[in-house]
């Protein structure tokens, strides 16, 4: 049986024109979706992949309204033939349950590796640089040198709560205690070091 799928990005796009080619070539059920296609929930896709029965042949009327990216298309292909069901594309001629139309989807899993495997060496390549540079991987600093200085001053007054200091600075109370017990006490005026008690209730 051929189960058409159809998709257009907002309402003011039609989808008369999928229905009919989808309806002229002979699939008695169609599913839709108006919704972007970059958002990753889909009701009638979902519903559409969930009605498919092995045997059956999934019909879009071109492949852009079928994946998000090409990796999910790849993604979606390789479930449908796990599943035994095919997968048509009118515009692009495509269909899976001839040699050629596995061919061409066996030549997108390949570039879709080729572009994971390219990701993985550009990374690791940037961590290797950032380790030589004496970086190490992971999220950036919450706290400067200069905001951890200041906030030594803030907390140095005691009209000023932890909570008020957070505030200014936009760090969370976690954060500002785990850096100022890193941090050495800041100078007073007469030389000496001179640190206020920060409570953590």
């Amino acid at each position: 049986m051929l189960i058409g799928y159809a998709r257009v990005s907002t309402p003011e796009q039609q989808l008369h024109l999928q229905q009919d080619a989808l309806t002229a070539v002979g699939c008695g059920k169609l599913f839709t979706d108006v919704v972007s296609g970059a958002t990753s929930e889909r009701a009638g896709l979902d519903a559409a992949l969930a009605y498919l029965r092995s045997g059956d042949t999934l019909v879009v009327w071109k492949l852009d309204r079928l994946g998000r990216s090409l990796r999910h298309l790849i993604a979606v292909v390789n479930d449908l033939q796990t599943r035994q069901i095919g997968l048509r594309s009118l515009q692009e001629a495509i269909d899976t349950c001839t040699p050629g139309g596995k061919l061409i989807f066996h030549v997108f899993g390949a570039l879709a590796e080729f572009e994971r495997e390219l990701i993985r060496e550009r990374t690791q390549a940037g961590l290797t640089a950032a380790r030589a540079r004496g970086r190490s991987g992971g999220r950036p600093r919450v706290m400067t040198t200069q905001t951890l200085r200041m906030a030594q001053q803030l907390l140095a007054d005691p009209d000023q709560s932890v909570n008020q200091v957070c505030q200014v600075l936009h760090v969370s109370r976690s954060t500002l205690y785990r850096y100022l017990k890193q941090a050495p006490a800041p100078p007073t005026a007469g030389g000496r070091n001179h640190a206020r008690h920060v409570s953590h209730r």
